[in-house]
């Protein structure tokens, strides 16, 4: 299993777009062979602050993920709105283990 972690820090007044995006991007990224879980978190004391939590069974399916047409879609809509450049830290699943899933 593959968790990536993406820090994101969007332009104040552009939350509501971002989220809605985003919401819209998680819902047909959880379509995808191999995408296990897309968590969007929001900071309570930053309110322009993201993380999202990627899942992916394996390395090849967040390649294939970058080239999806919803995706795409996102990121035409969300890069204008960027305050910084978002960033991600990949992660390798420790527990609970892959198989059984608990």
């Amino acid at each position: 299993m593959i968790v990536v972690m993406v820090f994101i820090h969007v332009k104040k007044g552009s939350e509501e777009i971002f989220r809605q995006a985003s919401i819209e991007n998680a819902k047909k990224s959880l379509t995808e062979p191999g995408f296990l879980r897309f968590d969007i978190m929001q900071q309570d004391d930053d309110p322009a602050k993201f993380v999202f939590c990627e899942i992916y069974k394996d390395a090849g399916v967040p390649v294939r993920h970058k080239e999806s047409p919803h995706y795409l879609k996102w990121r035409s809509i969300v890069d204008s709105i960027m305050e910084e450049s978002r960033y991600s830290i990949k992660y390798t699943n420790v527990f609970p283990d892959d198989e059984s899933g608990i």
